[in-house]
Order: C-alpha cells, then structure tokens, then sequence
C-alpha cells in the first residue's frame, strides 16, 4: 500500500521575511582613537606617579649589567651605565611634558599678547605686529630655539623658553585671524546695533569665538612644542644628563646604535606614539567642534 505524502507548506509571498539584525560595527577611527587615549592616558600617568610604573630607580648604576639587552627583568635594556631604560623613560615623560606644556603656554601667551594688538588695536598697530611675526617667521624655528640656548644655556627653563618663543609666530597669526574674522561677523554687527557695550561684545562675543580654535592649536602644539625640546637634546641643548629626559637620552644612545639600539629606539618610539596621539586626539576635537559650530 502506497502512501501520499503531504504537500510542503508554501509560503504566503504577501509575508516579507523577517530582516536580519545588522551588526554593530564601530565607528570608523574609533579604534584608533581609544588608542591614543590610551597611550595619552598612560604617558600622564607616568608624568604624574612615576614610581607606580618605574619597577626601578632611573639613576642608579650598576656597571655589571651595562648594556644589557631587554629581558624580564630590564623591559626595555640598560644604558652604558647600568642604568633601566624603561625605569628613564617613565620618569623621563614628566620633563618631557613639563617642557611641552610650559614652552606651548609661554608661546600662547606671546601669541594672545601679539594677536589682540593685532587684531583690536588699529590700523597702526596691525602692521606693526604684522612685521613682528614676519620677522620672528624668517627664522626656522629651532634655529630661533638654538640661538636662544646658546645665549643663555643649557636648562630646562631656556629650553622651555626657547621653544615657546619659536612657536609663538604661527599661533600669533591664528589669532590675529581669528580676531579679524569675528570683529567684522555679523552677530557682532547686531550685537553693537543693539546698544550693548563694547567691553560686553569685546568679552563675551568676540573673544570666547576668537579662542575657540585655540583649544584644538594647544593640543597640537604640546606634541609639537615635545619633539622640538627632544631636537634640542637630541643635539646636547636641553636638559643634561643623569636627568631622565626623552631628548637628553636620544642624545646619550646616539654614540652607542650600534652596540645597544634600545638606548635610542626606545624613547624615541615614545615620543613618536606620543606626538601622534596627541595628533588624533586633536584632530577629533577639531571635527566635533566644527560640527558643533556648523548646529
């Protein structure tokens, strides 16, 4: 006896299936910029609590294990010394960032000074601070810093000095830009045709605009201001030895690349991973700014 199978269902064609759930993919640089959050958020740590990372102390010597190679015990090798290399650069990244916050705060404040003149102060005093910054530009910039620390030695402060003044030009100039911009907008047009005081529009519309852009400059600059000052070790012109420095180390392990690369590799992969996260963390501050303005 034969048996009938039972017809397959057939679907109704007027019922769409049920979609798939997309995933959830993350944002494109996200990854890149939790990153460099990282690395920023580990570089402040060490500046601010430097023993807490640092399994040793950066300048004791020990000649018996003198350029020894990485390993479990030295992270990162010894110097000529004996000295921990990770143990220095650890403690190395609280001058290092002393020198970049203090050389992009003189260099702000020249710039602030140079810029309202510029800006608020006339006809006259435009072009004067104009030829200021053209002149101050005719210099490369770690000429400018050299010269400076030639004149008056090898510190941190002149370093820190030398490096604020030679960026101050470019920061200058922004502002002055800024301030001829938003002088002549037009909610400042309204906000003077509506009787308000000059020192109020001058305050509480001119400048907050102005200096808005300066917030996405300063982190910029402190990488910037941070591989200049480690040039200027780098050529014997900063901060000088034992002190843990990023620049004075480079400096130090130049004479011995060949024997021990990692005096030299390792600051200066520091450095780098540094600067350029400082870059990416600008550079997202920079796109939601201009996204909030363009709301």
């Amino acid at each position: 006896m034969t048996t009938i199978a039972p017809p397959a269902p057939v679907a109704d064609p007027q019922v769409a299936p049920a979609p798939r759930r997309a995933r959830r993919r993350p944002a494109p640089g996200s990854l890149g910029l939790v990153a460099a959050g990282t690395v920023v958020g580990v570089i402040l740590l060490a500046a601010l609590v430097p023993d807490l990372l640092a399994p040793q102390d950066p300048l004791e010597i020990s000649l018996s294990e003198s350029f020894a190679p990485p390993s479990a015990e030295h992270l990162f090798g010894t110097d000529q010394s004996g000295r921990d290399v990770f143990s220095r650069v650890i403690h190395g990244a609280r001058q290092s960032l002393v020198i970049g916050l203090g050389a992009t705060a003189i260099g702000l404040l020249g710039a602030l000074v140079l810029g309202l003149l510029g800006g608020l102060g006339g006809r006259i005093a435009d072009g004067a601070v104009t030829r200021v910054i053209e002149v101050l530009y005719a210099f490369p910039g770690i000429l400018l810093a050299l010269i400076l620390i030639a004149v008056y030695g090898n510190s941190a402060l002149t370093q820190m000095v030398a490096v604020g003044i030679a960026t101050m030009p470019g920061y200058a100039r922004m502002v002055r830009g800024q301030l001829l911009v938003v002088r002549g907008s037009a909610y400042v047009e309204a906000a003077r045709a509506l009787g308000h005081p000059p020192l109020r529009i001058l305050v509480r519309t001119i400048l907050p605009n102005a200096f808005r852009p300066l917030t996405v400059l300063v982190t910029l600059g402190i990488g910037q201001a941070i591989v200049w000052a480690a040039a200027l070790g780098f050529l014997g012109m900063g901060v000088q030895p034992p002190t843990a420095e990023w620049g004075a180390m480079l400096n130090a392990g130049r004479t011995y690349i060949q024997q021990a690369w990692w005096m030299d590799f390792f600051p200066g992969i520091t450095i780098v991973l540094f600067t350029l996260s400082l870059t990416v963390l600008g550079r997202h501050l920079q796109r939601t700014t201009d996204a909030g303005a363009r709301r």
